[in-house]
């Protein structure tokens, strides 16, 4: 699970600095052009490319468009932020998860997850500060892909056990490329060199952290794996100081704390009815 958010925090460092010269239609192209291949060939190795069959191409249209909204307002939100504070913002998905799940899933929210929920929200707020100078288009759209990525969530939970992993994955990808490269010639910047390498790096470093965090869940329970996730920040810190010479003030701090805290509450209140689930079942 670690390595799986070093490989993020590095797609979104490079992602970061692409974005200092092109747009984030180009880099979302380029990074689903060179992960669509490399998930089919994780598809043929995980069990053949049989795999990909879907009786479903209206669900993985939808997830799809779901998921070109995430990394467009995703990699916007990179662009106009600094990097440890966009990683910040993004932690709140998953207390969206929680709360879109009630309406969309019809599942119950046990009151200490409700709470942690709100701390987690204020948390976000203290980043943001709306109506401050730190709040603006990259704040919101940050809030927009954490919005977008719960959807996504929500969607494979309700889905996933009736597609195989791969074609999820393959299909979610699949879309946003198909987009980006229809509206590519209005945008396009002419990469130099290393750019290039950029470009690939970045859709190595997504299907790689695919892939690890992918293995980390088959591993382990989500309520254990699921707070390694957090270890974004300090990755997002450091590549923050070291690239851009970025250094979080105090309010982001203070803001991230109460994120991860909530996120980290929530995981321990997961992981205790598991446990006590765990006799029964």
């Amino acid at each position: 699970m670690c390595l799986g958010v070093l490989f993020l925090a590095l797609g979104d460092a490079v992602s970061k600095w692409l974005g200092e010269t092109h747009s984030p239609v180009q880099i979302i192209f380029f990074r689903t052009l060179v992960s669509l291949p490399l998930i089919a060939l994780l598809a043929h190795f995980g069990g053949g490319l049989r795999k990909l069959r879907t009786l479903r191409p209206g669900v993985h249209l939808i997830r799809g468009l779901i998921y070109t909204g995430t990394m467009g307002c995703f990699v916007l939100g990179l662009t106009l932020l600094p990097l440890a504070e966009a990683t910040a913002i993004a932690f709140v998905a998953p207390l969206f998860v929680t709360l879109l799940s009630v309406p969309l899933l019809g599942e119950r929210i046990a009151p200490p997850v409700l709470v942690a929920s709100l701390v987690g929200f204020l948390g976000v707020l203290i980043v943001v500060r709306p109506g401050g100078d730190a709040f603006g288009l990259g704040a919101l759209a940050l809030i927009g892909a954490a919005v977008f990525y719960a959807l996504m969530m929500i969607t494979a939970r309700r889905y996933g056990a009736r597609e195989h992993l791969w074609a999820m994955v393959f299909y979610m990808t699949l879309v946003p490329l198909i987009i980006t490269a229809a509206i590519l010639p209005w945008v396009w910047q002419a990469p130099l060199p290393w750019h290039w390498l950029g470009f690939l790096g970045a859709g190595i470093f997504g299907v790689g952290a695919t892939a690890f965090i992918t293995l980390a869940f088959r591993f382990a329970p989500a309520a254990i794996a699921a707070p390694f996730d957090y270890t974004a920040m300090l990755w997002a810190v450091g590549l923050g100081w070291w690239f851009w010479g970025e250094i979080p003030d105090v309010w982001v701090l203070l803001g991230s704390i109460l994120i991860i805290g909530s996120g980290l509450a929530i995981a321990y209140h997961d992981r205790r009815t598991t446990l006590k689930r765990r006799p029964s079942a």
